[in-house]
């Protein structure tokens, strides 16, 4: 895998968070990942990008533009533009 290309904030019980892990793992994309359960100012984070819920997955590229809950083809077309 190459550097990270963004950052994934999540909880280790988000079903949907484990699924686009899976899959950004077989497309060898590389991410980092923040459990927002365990960092308070990532909890913060996450909430202001999505009006005051703690939405997770929440990714934020290295541009500072966030997805939520995006699909791979979503994340594919991001990180293309």
């Amino acid at each position: 895998m190459s550097d990270p290309q963004f950052v994934m904030y999540s909880t280790p019980w988000c079903g949907y968070c484990h699924r686009l892990k899976g899959q950004l793992k077989r497309e060898g994309i590389a991410f980092d990942e923040v459990d927002i359960e365990q960092q308070p100012d990532a909890a913060l984070l996450v909430e202001q990008a999505n009006g005051g819920n703690q939405t997770v997955p929440t990714l934020v590229f290295t541009d500072g533009t966030a997805l939520t809950n995006p699909s791979l083809a979503q994340i594919k077309a991001q990180l293309a533009s």
